[in-house]
């Protein structure tokens, strides 16, 4: 059985079209385990200096106390997000990247010693990523048009590339991205768009990807 995290990171409810998108994907793997993490309409903290001095403390295993208590949020995401085989993300591009509460998570969850190492060799760093095996669906919105891959305004989306790096950092490389675009256009053309997400995510729900 399929354990999914679903990361919803839009601050709208039910006018978030990659909201909608992602959860018809979801209602159609009725056999997956799945957990729910609402980060667009909540309020996750950014990192701060004492998160910054609690995840670099040189004794991972023996931070005082008040370091403990400074990663507790943290501990709990990542430990959510390793209780997972395939992560699921819906967010919408906002000015260009993701909306600030998905940026927030991601943060929380790049933890040195947790979802990546880091190694000295010769005095060069060496990355570890240690989430290697899973896999990830990133269900977005655009407001633009032509900016997925080969599109006119393909360099104006930093989203998706932007997730794919740090997905990949961690080990996830195998990432579907399934986008409706053009909403702020022709209502039409975004009609279109929005139906040929829901066929492709509709196919990827009857396929192995979605059920190994």
């Amino acid at each position: 059985m399929n354990r999914i995290l679903a990361i919803h990171a839009s601050p709208r409810a039910d006018r978030s079209h990659s909201r909608r998108l992602a959860e018809g994907f979801l209602a159609a793997l009725p056999q997956a385990q799945l957990t729910r993490r609402e980060v667009g309409r909540a309020d996750l903290p950014h990192v701060s200096e004492g998160f910054i001095a609690a995840a670099f403390h040189p004794q991972r295993e023996h931070r005082p106390a008040e370091l403990q208590a400074e990663l507790a949020l943290s501990e709990e995401l990542v430990n959510e997000l390793l209780a997972h085989d395939l992560l699921v993300i819906s967010t919408p591009m906002y000015n260009f990247s993701v909306p600030s509460g998905l940026k927030a998570w991601v943060d929380q969850i790049v933890r040195i010693g947790r979802t990546f190492d880091l190694h000295l060799k010769d005095g060069e760093a060496e990355y570890e990523p240690l989430l290697k095996g899973r896999k990830a669906l990133i269900v977005t919105s655009r407001g633009g048009a032509g900016m997925g891959p080969g599109g006119e305004l393909e360099w104006m989306n930093h989203a998706d590339t932007w997730l794919r790096v740090a997905l990949g950092f961690l080990g996830i490389e195998d990432v579907q991205v399934i986008a409706a675009e053009g909403e702020e256009g022709n209502p039409e053309a975004f009609r279109a768009s929005y139906q040929q997400a829901e066929q492709a995510l509709a196919d990827l729900a009857e396929s192995e990807w979605a059920r190994a």
